[in-house]
């Protein structure tokens, strides 16, 4: 450890002033021992950047040292020219201050600039910085004019990822003090789609969803499902426990087709098979894949039917194949109830998916998140105490979600409960 930390160190300490490109950036993401923390999937561009700094906040799901930022472009039509990233801590979402003293301005192949073709995605080079799961990242990122592609689904309510935008010209990411910045914008997060870090933790789950998994409706105070399973996760032992990556995007579908609810594709982020690569199997230590996504194609909208049943069927069974290539297990979660009445055809179809999960051995492993979530009295629906809307649970619902997930299913088992005293 003595030799990497030395390594480390001395490539952060390097910095020149000519710019990078991403093609010059480290490829693939891969670091010994490296780990995802935390990801955002990016869904469109909407606009072009003003002459300002945004100070992303982000929530890591595991203790690691050495982080690397990936900054996007997947949707840009023109380049991301960024000219300074500042990766710190941050005590609070509520406040765009940092920890004194944790900031540190980030370099791309040893340069603190660079462009990022349009399609294109770079890792900067590891940071010394440690944090502990539970902790919020900041990543400062100064690039007018270029194309913001971004995340801007509202998550729930606390401890939720969002930004900071600085009240005034100029590059602002070297401000600890948070003076610069004026209110946090709750769920926007632009061009920073992952962390990761050297850990002892075995590995990540990727969680691939939509809305459910974005915590798009989850009011009532809580966390997302994911992050109840990260927080149930981070009570192992360090060297049995797994990180927690949310890749979910409200609106998304797990077919391809158009999308139900915007025709210029910004909204939504690409359908699942197609933003699999990037938002997956790029990402450093992935290990499990946990796939529930269907209720936008099954339902459908003003711009896309209703999917039939093997539809939806096809394109998870494609997933699960190419997941099961690279060598990761897959883990199938049910649709929840949708609000279809009984027979009709849009529940029948729901209906139909949900047995072929269970029973088809497509998944190594399947939760099932429909038998946990729907109403005994009429399963069409979610228990009214669960959940927000027709297709949302509320942060209760998000709650049972997380907890009711056997940890067997990713190789772990819960910890002993401690013996009473006395």
């Amino acid at each position: 450890m003595g030799i990497r930390r030395s390594v480390v160190l001395l490539a952060v300490a390097a910095s020149v002033l000519t710019p990078a490109t991403a093609e010059a950036a480290p490829t693939g993401g891969a670091w010994p021992h490296s780990v995802t923390l935390t990801e955002s999937s990016l869904q469109g561009v909407h606009g072009t950047a003003p002459d300002a700094t945004i100070r992303n906040v982000l929530t890591v799901t595991a203790d690691g040292t050495a982080l690397r930022i990936r900054l996007g472009n997947p949707f840009g039509g023109t380049a991301l020219a960024v000219r300074s990233v500042w990766v710190g801590l941050q005590p609070s979402t509520r406040s765009p201050a940092l920890v004194p003293g944790s900031n540190r301005r980030a370099t791309f192949g040893f340069r603190r600039t660079v462009t990022v073709p349009p399609g294109g995605g770079v890792w900067s080079d590891p940071l010394p910085l440690t944090v502990r799961a539970g902790d919020h990242v900041s990543v400062s990122v100064y690039a007018p004019g270029s194309p913001i592609n971004d995340h801007t689904f509202p998550p729930p309510e606390t401890n939720t990822p969002g930004s900071f935008l600085s009240a005034g010209p100029g590059d602002a990411g070297a401000d600890e003090s948070g003076t610069a910045f004026g209110a946090f914008s709750p769920g926007n997060l632009w061009w920073v789609d992952a962390v990761s870090a050297v850990s002892a933790a075995r590995g990540t789950i990727v969680a691939l969803g939509d809305s459910i998994t974005d915590g798009y409706n989850a009011f009532g105070g809580g966390p997302r499902w994911t992050d109840v399973l990260a927080a149930r996760i981070g009570k192992l032992p360090p060297g049995r426990r797994l990180s927690v990556a949310n890749a979910g995007i409200s609106g998304n579908t797990v077919s391809v087709q158009p999308n139900p609810y915007d025709p210029t594709n910004q909204c939504c982020g690409p359908p699942a098979p197609l933003r699999l690569d990037r938002d997956v199997l790029s990402l450093p230590g992935v290990r499990y894949v946990l796939l529930l996504e269907g209720t936008n194609d099954l339902g459908g909208g003003d711009y896309a039917p209703p999917a039939p049943a093997s539809q939806v069927i096809d394109a998870m069974r494609t997933i699960a194949a190419r997941v099961h290539a690279t060598g990761r297990k897959m883990i199938g979660a049910t649709i929840l109830p949708m609000c279809n009445p009984a027979g009709s055809s849009k529940e029948q179809a729901r209906l139909a998916v949900n047995e072929w999960i269970r029973t088809s051995g497509t998944f190594d492993a399947v939760v099932d998140f429909d038998a946990v979530l729907r109403d005994p009295a009429d399963p069409t629906v979610i228990r009214q105490e669960w959940r927000n809307d027709c297709y949302h649970p509320n942060a209760a619902g998000d709650r049972i979600l997380g907890e009711s997930i056997d940890l067997s299913v990713f190789g772990l088992s819960e910890p002993a409960a401690l013996p009473l005293a006395g």
